[in-house]
């Protein structure tokens, strides 16, 4: 099995509770809390884990927020190497309101890394044992230096790992700009506004995917859809893959379920359209759990048996 790094660079300390109603002004009593590692490339590594797989988790950590990060981590036994920070990993709220099952998810800025740290990340991707794929997912914290995503991206080069990036906005942008890379997995939304237009008809949507990998920006791309599924694109397929029809719990974790199983199987050595059906199956495993959780594994198989038996990854009656 090729060996596989996450780099997450806003980590999270994610916290889950429910209230029978939202209301303002009053005081707002809550369930009792529960606690779950956060973060895109977190979530990554935990999801690889989850269906069987091994990944290092790599990120910046401070404060005691950051040290019960790690121990979540630990307990879960996913692999992982904290760089310490001067500020505290930030905390991350989950509220599910009952009388309406509506969930609400308040999202608070990352930790900012001085140049120093920085430097330390890079430095500490560079000294790695061997790897064969990094996966940089998630938001990046305020203050990053203008040539850090290209620095990083040219080490992970040197060391011969292929690298999926799954952000959005100006560092996807930049990521593309850097070339290379080998999966991308935007949004419609997301794709859109990379693309400068609003995407609003299919053949729109797979001309702009194809220039993408034409340009050799990136190798491939997975355009997720909602319930739709997605859109896989690379230079020999244009699909799109239908998601199995699901009960919806919540979304949490539902894309780094999908981005974790994309690159197991990768990994694992299958094509594209299987990686990108176990994906679909995860990320539709993941939207069937309660808060925070991910994607389980009797879950992630079952639905993806039936992607796999369905013509062109049809979804399910």
């Amino acid at each position: 099995m090729a060996n596989i790094v996450t780099l997450t660079l806003s980590p999270a300390l994610n916290i889950a509770s429910c209230i029978p109603r939202l209301c303002p002004d009053a005081k707002l009593r809550c369930d009792k809390p529960s606690y779950a590692p956060g973060g895109g490339g977190i979530n990554v590594a935990r999801a690889i884990h989850k269906l069987g797989g091994s990944a290092l988790a790599l990120f910046p950590c401070g404060g005691p927020s950051g040290q019960r990060l790690v121990e979540l981590l630990a307990a879960e036994g996913v692999a992982c190497q904290a760089l310490p920070i001067a500020e505290w990993t930030r905390e991350c709220l989950n509220i599910v309101e009952q009388a309406s099952a509506r969930q609400y998810r308040f999202v608070m800025p990352g930790a900012s890394l001085s140049v120093a740290e920085q430097a330390q990340l890079l430095t500490a991707l560079a000294e790695l044992p061997a790897f064969d794929y990094l996966v940089i997912s998630g938001s990046m914290p305020a203050g990053l230096a203008a040539d850090f995503l290209p620095r990083l991206l040219r080490c992970a080069k040197q060391r011969n790992a292929r690298c999926i990036l799954d952000s959005a906005g100006a560092t996807l942008r930049q990521g593309l700009d850097v070339g290379g890379l080998l999966l991308i997995k935007p949004n419609l939304n997301e794709l859109a506004a990379l693309a400068g237009v609003a995407i609003r008809e299919p053949e729109q949507l797979n001309r702009i995917a194809r220039d993408l990998v034409a340009e050799g920006r990136c190798e491939a791309l997975l355009v997720s859809l909602g319930a739709e599924g997605a859109l896989l694109a690379n230079a020999d397929r244009l699909e799109r893959i239908a998601a199995p029809r699901v009960s919806k719990l919540s979304a949490v974790g539902a894309g780094d379920s999908l981005l974790g199983a994309v690159t197991l199987k990768l990994a694992a050595g299958a094509d594209w359209l299987e990686a990108a059906q176990y994906g679909i199956a995860a990320g539709s495993a993941a939207i069937m759990t309660e808060g925070t959780e991910l994607c389980g594994r009797a879950d992630t198989e079952r639905l993806f048996a039936q992607l796999r038996a369905r013509p062109n990854g049809g979804a399910p009656d």
